[in-house]
């Protein structure tokens, strides 16, 4: 079974494969989370502040995808803040699949460096590169 029918994409399929997609608008009453499948793996995109509260959407899209598929994807350029709720969701996804962090903000890099999490998951700059690698 491929990503595409593993999970229902939030955003359109007539996504050209060569078009780099971008994360779109955030969520108006908190964070958001967008997922889809590019270029044969599935990439989920995190927008707004991720806490204990907040976390539950995303860790269900990252679980979903990780049963689903050999690599996923985060994009993180969109999460203005992170707490160790976060981290958790990232060790699990890291455990249950080939996992990329994409762009992360510094606050977010900064907490993964400081909890050693940062030499767990590997991050990339852009989608592109986290795609290939």
């Amino acid at each position: 079974m491929s990503c595409n029918q593993a999970v229902t994409p939030a955003l359109d399929h007539d996504r050209s494969e060569d078009a780099v997609p971008h994360a779109g608008e955030r969520a108006p009453d908190g964070p958001g989370v967008i997922q889809y499948e590019w270029r044969g793996v599935w990439v989920v995109v995190a927008q707004g502040s991720y806490d204990m509260q907040s976390i539950a959407p995303l860790a269900n899209a990252l679980d979903t995808a990780a049963g689903k598929c050999s690599k996923v994807v985060l994009d993180a350029s969109g999460v203005t803040f992170a707490d160790s709720s976060f981290l958790n969701v990232l060790i699990q996804a890291h455990q249950a699949t080939t996992l990329r962090l994409v762009s992360p903000p510094q606050q977010l890099r900064r907490l993964c460096e400081i909890t050693g999490v940062d030499g767990l998951v590997e991050t990339r700059a852009t989608l592109e590169a986290a795609v290939h690698s």
